[in-house]
């Protein structure tokens, strides 16, 4: 046992509760405690910013007054009170400094736990004390006793049932976990053992502190405790991952993959909330690094679980120019930033993108095209498409659907006149190359078109034949999208092209008056590359609630495709003229084919002979 006749405690001993729990297990024993008001004044003025540690000191002081009667020890308090002047200078050391001065005259031995307060002590002569909890590895925390094998995230808030959502991303169940409401004073004491653990485990920190809420991580536990008057209740949400998945666990496509590996350093991780984006992002960032590539990250808060070799900033402890600075410096050969919330931080990833840096975002959106969206307005518009070139959107754990993104300069989908010609951002299905979305300035405002969207007049495909009947005196294979009253897209293979457009556009011109329709020409590949028996196809699958859609690359339309299942021939499909095959999911073969594509088995599409 160790005996100390006066004791003057600081701020951080008291906060960490050391003394109470040393002198109630007879391992410190006392005559007399002096607090200095300093002490007093800090506590005081952090419980009223609503912050943790003010509340946590409070008690301290509170249960040290209980015990002292038993444990035969005086408690005084002495000094002045700080003025704000010394409470906001804290951090730079003025209470500590009173705390010292009162501890040389009082000749008492001065108890901190914090290391620089102890060294200044000492070096001006006045005993000290130190105390440091031991940093706790191995121990589970203290909030994974809420928690089972399957269970995401557990939701506590005074006087209601604890609850927890149990699953996997897209497949869970909100449950109830406890047979009675749970009061504030219990929220209130967990609330305490978890932020008492935090200082005592090297695997855990305070993320972020405000007025009302505190967002802790530990070890693999993301925790946010909201307190009044911020919140309407003492509440404790804690998350933490289910299954750690690498990138091979996911159903890449070797298109995609070549991509990621490649070429693509702008891309987006985007999804509804708990639907696996960080997951994704985690397993991309252990691949880039598995590929002798240098990773950091931008965090708030630092929650992704990697391997030690890469850094993890977070954004929540510096300036995003201190981020910025030191991502330059450190040269980095992609950055994921988990996750992207204000206009800062979207600005500081286009900003790195822009300088060279490779980019990861994640970002909520609850459709591919959202994450996109939130760029506007915050970027140039065609500043976009250098800084993003591919989406990634995750849906119940896997990827459901990725875009890539071009500038071009052209008529937008659905004008006719070849002056309306402008820069566009074009957003094509990245698996099939269809043309999904058109992103230009209009007036003033900046719109997003869904250009496969967009209905026709059932006299399009009347007119589809007549233009395909004139275009069949240049090329064998001609492809016609009418996509308006006034304008068409026909597709012919490269090497008729020039011949069909003529010098200096004088047979078009012909053409289109002859017609009279304003006619774009593009490439296809050539019917011999399309028309091989047997070839596969790739392409994009949708599941809705009454139907299954199969989106082919635009060459494919209006041809008749085989589908096998597991190799083996189930039915023969026509595709529609915007390359599109549509199942119905209530027949028995419907079935079959939907349950293919949600379970990712084997299937094929291939031409039909």
């Amino acid at each position: 046992m160790t005996k100390i006749d006066k004791i003057i405690p600081d701020t951080s001993i008291i906060i960490e509760g050391i003394l109470s729990k040393r002198i109630e297990k007879k391992e410190l024993k006392t005559k007399k405690i002096v607090f200095h008001e300093a002490v007093i004044a800090e506590l005081e003025a952090q419980a009223n910013k609503g912050r943790e540690i003010g509340h946590l000191g409070l008690e301290e002081v509170k249960k040290l007054r209980d015990i002292c009667k038993k444990f035969n020890f005086t408690i005084d308090f002495k000094g002045e009170r700080p003025g704000d002047f010394e409470i906001r200078r804290a951090k730079s050391g003025e209470i500590d400094s009173l705390i010292r001065e009162l501890a040389f005259s009082e000749k008492g031995t001065l108890m901190t736990a914090d290391k620089v307060q102890a060294m200044v002590a000492e070096s001006k002569g006045i005993n000290v004390s130190l105390h440091l909890f031991p940093e706790v590895e191995i121990a589970n925390p203290y909030i994974s006793k809420f928690f089972d094998k399957t269970t995401m995230s557990i939701h506590i808030k005074e006087d209601c049932i604890v609850k927890a959502k149990k699953g996997q991303p897209g497949n869970w169940k909100y449950v109830s976990i406890s047979k009675k409401k749970i009061e504030r004073d219990e929220v209130k004491e967990i609330a305490k053992q978890i932020t008492e653990e935090v200082a005592s485990r090297k695997d855990g920190f305070v993320e972020l502190e405000r007025r009302g809420s505190t967002i802790i991580q530990l070890v693999n536990y993301r925790i946010v405790i909201t307190r009044p008057p911020f919140a309407d209740g003492y509440e404790i949400t804690a998350v933490r991952p289910v299954k750690h998945l690498y990138l091979k666990d996911y159903d890449i496509k070797e298109k995609l993959m070549k991509r990621i590996s490649e070429q693509a350093e702008g891309v987006l991780i985007s999804g509804a909330p708990g639907h696996g984006k960080t997951t994704f992002a985690q397993a991309l960032a252990e691949f880039y690094s598995s590929n002798d590539k240098v990773i950091k990250t931008i965090e708030a808060p630092r929650d992704l679980d990697l391997p030690q070799e890469i850094t993890q900033y977070a954004i929540s402890k510096g300036s995003s120019q201190e981020i910025h600075d030191i991502l330059l410096l450190s040269r980095p050969d992609n950055t994921i930033f988990d996750e992207m919330r204000n206009t800062d931080d979207f600005r500081l990833f286009s900003d790195l993108r822009l300088s060279g840096v490779g980019m990861v975002g994640v970002m909520h959106a609850t459709k591919p095209i959202d994450a996109i969206q939130r760029f506007i307005g915050r970027i140039e518009l065609g500043v976009i498409p250098h800084i993003v070139d591919t989406v990634i959107f995750i849906k119940d754990g896997s990827i459901d659907n990725v875009y890539s993104l071009n500038m071009e300069v052209k008529v937008p989908s659905g004008m006719v006149e070849q002056d309306l010609a402008r820069p566009v951002v074009v957003i094509n299905d990245f698996n099939t190359g269809r043309l999904e979305f058109e992103i230009y300035s209009y007036g003033e405002q900046t719109v997003v078109i869904p250009v496969s969207s967009e209905t026709k007049s059932p006299t399009h495909d009347l007119a589809a034949e007549t233009i395909k009947k004139e275009f069949k005196k240049y090329s064998d294979f001609v492809k016609v999208d009418v996509v308006s009253n006034n304008k068409c897209i026909v597709f012919v293979p490269e090497k008729t092209k020039s011949s069909i457009i003529g010098k200096n556009g004088s047979n078009i011109e012909k053409i289109e008056k002859k017609l009279g329709l304003n006619i774009d020409i593009r490439e296809l590949n050539e019917p011999s590359e399309k028309k091989v028996s047997g070839e596969n196809i790739n392409f994009a699958a949708k599941i809705h609630k009454s139907n299954l859609t199969l989106m082919l690359p635009i060459e494919f339309s209006d041809t008749d495709i085989d589908l096998f299942v597991e190799k083996d021939y189930v039915l023969t499909a026509h595709s529609s003229k915007k390359a599109v095959i549509k199942i119905n999911r209530k027949n028995k073969i419907g079935k079959v084919i939907a349950n293919t594509v949600k379970y990712k088995e084997l299937l094929e599409l291939k031409i039909s002979e």
